[in-house]
């Protein structure tokens, strides 16, 4: 079969697809999902991608939690009180939310209490630990007694000075409240050996196979009818890493879920106005919605450097060469949205901004303000890109040729790529900057110039960006900040330390069984509410 052409695969998928209606016979409301990269912990310290972060959504509860539109709403928390300086949160616990049960409660359960937190949020600072989410806190939270269980309901959160995205801070995984008492039973461990509040309850893990979780019959959350959650009988994720395979199980019904777009099922799928086609409708759903998401071509600003993309002039030409509505059309069934208003990308309150929209004359007389004409040609750039993206680089480059700009793509594996992005040794690398919550100061650090990389890449540095960074991370009036944010992306369009692609959009594929999977703007698969047929 793996010699055949694919789409004479999805074609026999089909005729045979009456064959498969039996085979998911159990009466068991198990929500099936696919991860191509596999889950590496699910110990919340370890909670750095998208992987680890939806099985640790599963698992665990923090402080606080998003809404479907990003809104901050009560978790474990049930209210909570900041002072008018800004600098100390108090949260008020509910008393009703107890850790799964496990032999380390003696194989009973104990109710959460302020000290769990205070444990929680000092491992991730500790360096013994070596939580990858220590930037959350460090230099943020106050150097004296930064969290303190006032009693067993009250807990408080010392900054060191203000900082008005800490509540969406403390919806990440990171935060997720843990009980020293696994942790020091399990040690290292403990990343197979989770226990948390969360709706679902650690069963199984099969390594490069599969992982298994159960309702948690306890769970504290309730819907509108006072029903408790979760719906769902359990989870079965699993680790197909060949995206193709994944998406013939979604048609098999194997697979409730799939996330994501890939070239090679993107056309079979969707038509070109980005919507599902009619012959699919009767198998499985489609889902499009904002995501907290802004792909780029990143440029290292380094004045010093021998390279003709340290001219400003030349990076705007490049931006104006690009017909990027062409391009989602071409290459994501226009799933996404052009990037013309700046960086910060649609889902979150912005107001309008002018950015490059495509205008080839435009970008030609940029190349000669630049200096470079018939006589004076222009070299060849190198662009480094992970192979997951050499077609969109590809069809960018196609464009840029079109205008005598010539760009020879450079190939490189992700997790090197980051690290030459990181060491300052890609001049000009294709990337892109997902929310780490939803709050504008989440993209606009990429271009702090007081950041190291991470977030800061290109080594931006500008005055007048940082002190309106400054501001907007205080500032509490959101019109305010969205006059802020206006500035702060008017400087990045004109200096154009990247080249702007487009804002993303989460495209979600799951089976006619799935209702109430509700979209948030961060893409987090959050499955309390979902029920399956």
């Amino acid at each position: 079969m793996k010699s055949l052409p694919f789409l004479l695969l999805i074609g026999l998928l089909f005729v045979g697809c009456q064959a498969e209606k039996t085979a998911n016979t159990s009466s068991k409301k198990v929500f099936k999902y696919n991860q191509h990269n596999n889950i590496t912990s699910l110990d919340p310290a370890f909670a750095r991608s998208q992987a680890n972060s939806w099985a640790i959504d599963h698992l665990y509860n923090g402080l606080v939690q998003l809404g479907i539109n990003g809104e901050i709403l009560p978790s474990i928390a049930k209210k909570w009180a900041v002072t008018n300086d800004g600098l100390k949160y108090t949260f008020f616990l509910k008393t009703d939310v107890f850790f799964h049960s496990n032999s380390v409660f003696e194989d009973s359960t104990r109710c959460v209490v302020a000290s769990d937190f205070k444990y929680s949020f000092e491992r991730i600072l500790d360096d013994k630990v070596a939580s990858p989410g220590s930037w959350i806190f460090r230099g943020k939270v106050s150097d004296n007694q930064p969290f303190i269980a006032v009693n067993d309901s009250v807990f408080e959160l010392n900054l060191s000075k203000p900082f008005l995205p800490i509540l969406g801070v403390l919806t990440m995984g990171y935060c997720a409240v843990v009980p020293h008492e696994a942790v020091e039973k399990y040690g290292a461990e403990f990343r197979k050996n989770p226990i948390g509040t969360g709706a679902f309850i650690f069963k199984k893990w099969l390594d490069n196979q599969a992982l298994f979780l159960k309702k948690n019959e306890n769970y504290f959350e309730k819907d509108s009818s006072n029903v408790r959650l979760p719906y769902l009988d359990g989870v079965k994720i699993s680790f197909i890493s060949d995206r193709k395979t994944a998406f013939l199980e979604l048609m098999k019904g194997n697979l409730d879920h799939l996330n994501g777009l890939e070239s090679s099922y993107s056309t079979e799928l969707l038509n070109n106005k980005g919507l599902l086609k009619d012959c699919h409708k009767s198998k499985i759903n489609f889902i499009k919605s904002p995501f907290l998401n802004t792909e780029y071509l990143g440029i290292r600003i380094d004045k010093s450097a021998n390279n003709p993309l340290q001219i400003k002039q030349l990076r705007q030409a490049l931006n104006y060469a690009l017909d990027k509505n062409a391009m989602l059309k071409a290459l994501r069934n226009n799933v996404g949205k052009a990037a013309q208003e700046g960086f910060l990308p649609n889902g979150l309150p912005k107001s309008p901004t002018i950015g490059y929209a495509y205008d080839p004359a435009k970008a030609a007389q940029l190349i000669k303000e630049a200096g470079f004409d018939d006589s004076h040609k222009l070299p060849k750039i190198n662009l480094i890109v992970s192979k997951d993206y050499s077609d969109l680089c590809a069809y960018i480059t196609r464009q840029w040729e079109e205008l005598g700009i010539k760009v020879e793509i450079e190939l490189s594996e992700s997790a090197t790529l980051r690290e030459r992005m990181t060491k300052g040794e890609a001049p000009f690398f294709r990337a892109s900057w997902i929310a780490d919550y939803p709050d504008a100061e989440s993209f606009f650090a990429v271009f702090y110039g007081k950041n190291p990389a991470p977030p800061n890449y290109t080594r931006f540095q500008n005055d007048s960006f940082d002190n309106l960074y400054e501001q907007l991370v205080s500032e509490k009036n959101e019109l305010q900040r969205q006059l802020i944010c206006k500035k702060m992306d008017e400087i990045l369009i004109e200096e154009a330390p990247v080249i702007f692609l487009f804002y993303d959009e989460s495209a979600v594929f799951t089976s006619r069984q799935i209702h109430n999977l509700q979209p948030n703007n961060l893409n987090i698969l959050s499955l309390k509410n979902v029920k399956k047929d």
